[in-house]
């Protein structure tokens, strides 16, 4: 035996978790709304058949069998990651039992379509029951799983391995510290002109610049679609079929532009992982039973967030593109000028919703959420006080009055889906797109040339050397020391915000 015969075993739990995915797809994008009741069983049976398979004698049987055919090689060869990674997700299903494994992926559906229902009529209420068994079993699965400081880490731990609450609460107080006095600065300053985004932009040409941007950036659209849906995601089922969507708000036209970058980004780090690896160990997340390339959460988002914000809201990125909108909304855009459309998109304005929120006011947004969902694990906080929770710390945060509930604790998909934990890898890619961006910039002889010129090529080849090909093999950290010389660090985040807001404001942090 070998890895290879290892390899087709893992390869068929990928194909049952490829085809639990294919569901989650439908359901968010065109399931009738009856379906979701047997959706969510048809879920939770995939997923139980995909542990079961993970678990049994033959799988480990065939691990023993590579081990011993591959222990000549060194231990950071793809094969002995791919072993090692195996083991480990083995190891985390073995102390969780099937019943609660079963009733988390059958309550995602029904969760689901609870919340979209509840968040449509602005009812907190509507989706109270839901929410509460969804925490009570993420405190079954914590303990589950493991803690000694905080059941919380547990969580932590599954999309963002090796982050712990007290590592968020030092990352959290360094951020806080390097940005509030900027945002005072910036929100003491005048601000741009940004009523033209407010206009109407029909739907069916916010689609199609979409998909000119997902093209102009990389995306292969071969091997992907974008659709529309509530809450934007990406999701891939082999490296050859990733797919993203978006949200057309007709009144709000950022929404969808860097929905579409940010999906985008995703995208492209699961389009870009080594062929080899596809259905293998290196591109499926035994521990949380997904098939992704991607070796965390955080990791995930830097791509997004590093195509988003650092290419998709550059002064050098509307220097060339807005000519392109501007022709699909001439009596909307009107009078305004790419500058001004950049410093439109750039501006600094507290408000209500995470994913419109601009990039100085946005980690407030995701310290808030990470407070809230230790405390409702911790049992402090419960979870029909949550609203009022929720509103005070907006207010404490960001000095805004939540009108209800839609615009508040409804806004997110997280918690319908079961993923509590996963908030604090946004703020996570957004250190990491800053370090890999900077490491780029010295490793890239004429980069923001490139970047001026509309050729993405460039940093999308050194993005996938240094991160997409790699797929699980690595560590996030060892990942970032691989391509950056460190592991994460905060300061070239904090440096990229400052050198950017005060040009953009005129303004000298206080």
């Amino acid at each position: 035996m070998s890895y290879q015969d290892l390899l087709q075993r893992l390869g068929a739990i990928n194909d049952v978790l490829t085809s639990s995915s294919v569901l989650v797809w439908d359901s968010r994008t065109m399931m009738p709304p009856r379906g979701v009741a047997v959706r969510g069983q048809q879920i939770a049976t995939l997923s139980t058949v995909a542990a079961e398979m993970l678990m049994a004698d033959e799988t480990s049987r065939l691990l023993d069998a590579a081990d011993r055919a591959t222990a000549h090689l060194p231990d950071d060869a793809a094969e002995r990651r791919g072993i090692a990674q195996t083991r480990a997700g083995i190891a985390l299903h073995r102390r969780i039992p099937s019943a609660l494994r079963h009733r988390q992926a059958e309550l995602r559906a029904t969760a689901q379509a609870a919340w979209i229902e509840a968040r449509a009529k602005s009812d907190f209420a509507g989706f109270q029951p839901y929410l509460e068994e969804s925490v009570a079993l993420a405190r079954q699965l914590a303990d589950a799983i493991g803690w000694s400081a905080a059941p919380y880490d547990a969580l932590i731990g599954l999309p963002e391995p090796g982050e712990t609450t007290a590592s968020l609460r030092a990352l959290f107080t360094r951020i806080r510290e390097g940005i509030a006095p900027l945002l005072r600065a910036v929100s003491a300053a005048k601000a741009p002109r940004t009523d033209f985004l407010q206009a109407d932009y029909p739907v069916a040409l916010q689609h199609d610049f979409a998909l000119h941007l997902a093209r102009t950036i990389g995306y292969d659209l071969d091997r992907g679609r974008l659709d529309p849906t509530v809450h934007p995601f990406e999701i891939s089922f082999t490296r050859d079929d990733v797919r993203i969507t978006t949200r057309y708000p007709r009144n709000f036209l950022p929404a969808s532009l860097f929905g579409t970058l940010h999906e985008t980004g995703h995208a492209l780090y699961e389009q870009g992982v080594d062929p080899a690896y596809s259905r293998g160990p290196l591109a499926t997340d035994f521990g949380n039973l997904y098939a992704v390339g991607g070796v965390s959460f955080g990791a995930h988002e830097s791509q997004s967030r590093l195509w988003e914000n650092h290419v998709g809201r550059s002064r050098d990125f509307w220097a060339l593109h807005y000519g392109a909108l501007r022709d699909r909304f001439p009596e909307q855009l009107a009078g305004v000028d790419d500058e001004t459309f950049h410093r439109a998109v750039n501006s600094v304005r507290p408000g209500l919703i995470r994913v419109e929120a601009d990039e100085l006011t946005y980690d407030f947004h995701i310290m808030l959420r990470v407070e809230i969902e230790s405390q409702l694990l911790d049992g402090t906080l419960k979870v029909k006080d949550l609203p009022t929770a929720w509103n005070e710390a907006i207010k404490r945060d960001l000095g805004l009055d939540v009108p209800d509930d839609r615009r508040g604790v409804l806004q997110d998909i997280h918690w319908s889906t079961g993923y509590i934990g996963t908030f604090c890898t946004y703020t996570i890619g957004n250190v990491m797109a800053a370090q890999l961006m900077a490491s780029a910039r010295q490793q890239l002889v004429g980069l923001d040339r490139s970047l001026t010129d509309g050729d993405y090529a460039p940093l999308l080849g050194w993005l996938r050397d240094n991160v997409h090909q790699h797929g699980r093999r690595f560590s996030r950290n060892e990942l970032l020391v691989r391509a950056s010389g460190r592991s994460l660090d905060p300061e070239p985040y904090i440096d990229y915000l400052t050198a950017k807001y005060t040009a953009l404001y005129g303004v000298v942090p206080t």
